[in-house]
């Protein structure tokens, strides 16, 4: 083997590592961020039920004080 060959072999080994060094680091990001983007619409649809339970409540309190205006609650005449 001689110098030279022994030098490209050299070279590759250590481009055959950079490669998987940051191919590996992609990965690893990647992975961050759709486990970071899932919490996040986890986040988002138990904000969107809490909305809705709390919508819901608010319409059943003004039902019960009269003061609905649905298409089932019938106008007072006053």
């Amino acid at each position: 083997m001689t110098k030279s060959t022994f030098a490209k072999t050299k070279a590759q080994i250590k481009s055959y590592q950079y490669y998987i060094f940051w191919g590996a680091c992609t990965v690893a990001v990647m992975a961050g961020q759709i486990f970071v983007g899932a919490g996040y619409q986890s986040m988002s649809n138990s904000v969107n039920d809490l909305t809705e339970i709390i919508e819901i409540k608010i319409e059943l309190e003004e039902l019960r004080r009269g003061r609905g205006t649905g298409p089932y609650i019938p106008m007072s005449d006053s």
